[in-house]
């Protein structure tokens, strides 16, 4: 008897250890699980009731700083927009291009919303919300230029792109271009106007823009190259954030407003996807 007993005891002293490991482990699971929650982008925004939006700052007509050092631009419209229909105010960080995912995947904002093409490449470090711009590459040469009209003209040719872009990419398809890569779109501007490069690669909305508003002695010299969606980048993970997103991003192009801001920066109506 005092032997079944002993068992009883050692039996049920077991199934008591089992059963304090099986709380503490759901204990942490579930500790885990509120700590990711914590951790996620919507609940971080929600609770802080602020964005904080990445882009370079120094790309206008999509995000530069103004005389009244104030960030302006299209992108900057379009951020202000979305934090608002998400009850939130939106903070701006500039940041190279260079950086731009780095920081985003270390936690340094939210999200990026800088005309960062979609591409596979890319996919694979961060997730993309609906594009909110559909543009495209073209061929910039100085006014006076006139045998580079086609990217296969670029061979043999000085050619300036933004390193990391997908401007890189385009001027790398083509054997026999010489390819230089810059770290500001100005310098390889600046570069083109004074004879420096043959010819850019750039994006047909700035372009455009510049030329308008500097008066530059430059011109766009082909049709567009590759037609480009721009998306928001947001780190993996959130899907209940690009939701919401793009819910707000949705809202924006059917009341209108999507279309004013658009106007408002390129006078022209935006492409269709």
């Amino acid at each position: 008897m005092k032997r079944n007993a002993v068992w009883v005891f050692v039996i049920l002293l077991v199934i008591s250890m089992l059963a304090a490991c099986g709380s503490g482990d759901a204990k942490e699971t579930a500790q885990g699980e509120k700590e990711s929650n914590k951790d996620s982008v919507l609940s971080r925004i929600e609770e802080s009731k602020e964005l904080n939006v990445a882009f370079e700052g120094t790309y206008p007509p999509f995000n530069f700083i103004d005389d009244n050092d104030k960030y302006q631009g299209f992108d900057v419209d379009i951020s202000n927009e979305i934090a608002e229909r998400l009850g939130v105010k939106a903070n701006f960080i500039a940041t190279k291009w260079d950086g731009l995912i780095g920081g985003l995947k270390a936690d340094k904002f939210d999200i990026i919303i800088g005309q960062m093409t979609v591409t596979e490449e890319r996919k694979k470090s961060v997730d993309f919300t609906d594009p909110y711009v559909i543009t495209g590459s073209v061929l910039v040469t100085r006014e006076d230029t006139n045998d580079i009209t086609k990217l296969e003209d670029i061979k043999g040719k000085k050619v300036g792109v933004g390193g990391g872009t997908t401007f890189e990419e385009v001027a790398n398809s083509v054997d026999g271009a010489e390819v230089k890569l810059y770290k500001a779109v100005g310098d390889y501007i600046q570069d083109l106007t004074n004879k420096r490069l043959d010819v850019i690669i750039n994006d047909q909305l700035l372009i455009s823009y510049n030329i308008k508003e500097q008066g530059l002695p430059i011109k766009i010299a082909s049709d567009i190259l590759n037609k480009d969606e721009i998306g928001m980048a947001v780190n993996k993970g959130n899907e209940d954030f690009i939701e919401k997103v793009n819910v707000a991003l949705g809202e924006m192009k059917e009341d209108g407003t999507y279309d004013e801001i658009y106007k408002k920066w390129f006078g022209t109506e935006p492409l269709a996807n």
